[in-house]
């Protein structure tokens, strides 16, 4: 994987951690760093899927894999926030 590669995968997981915490209702208590790795796992996940379900290339913007990808992301989120949560009681 090239430099550019990996800086895309960061952006793109960044937005798509970010967008999956929006998602998720109330306050979290993940950092930024787990919120960009779950943005980043969700979006390899994410478009696997995808391209599983035929919906990864389409003509324009490819709102399915989007919206796979940010689902994904919440869960993830929501999911790391109650596992620190119980870690920390």
């Amino acid at each position: 994987m090239e430099i550019s590669g990996i800086f895309s995968a960061i952006v793109i997981g960044l937005i798509i951690g970010v967008l999956g915490r929006l998602v998720v209702p109330g306050r979290q208590h993940i950092g930024v760093l787990l919120t960009i790795g779950v943005g980043i796992v969700a979006a390899l996940v994410g478009a696997l899927l995808a391209h599983a379900l035929g919906v990864g290339d389409t003509k324009g913007i490819d709102w399915i894999k989007w919206l796979i990808q940010i689902g994904l992301a919440a869960l993830g989120v929501a999911w790391l926030d109650r596992a620190k949560s119980r870690r920390g009681r």
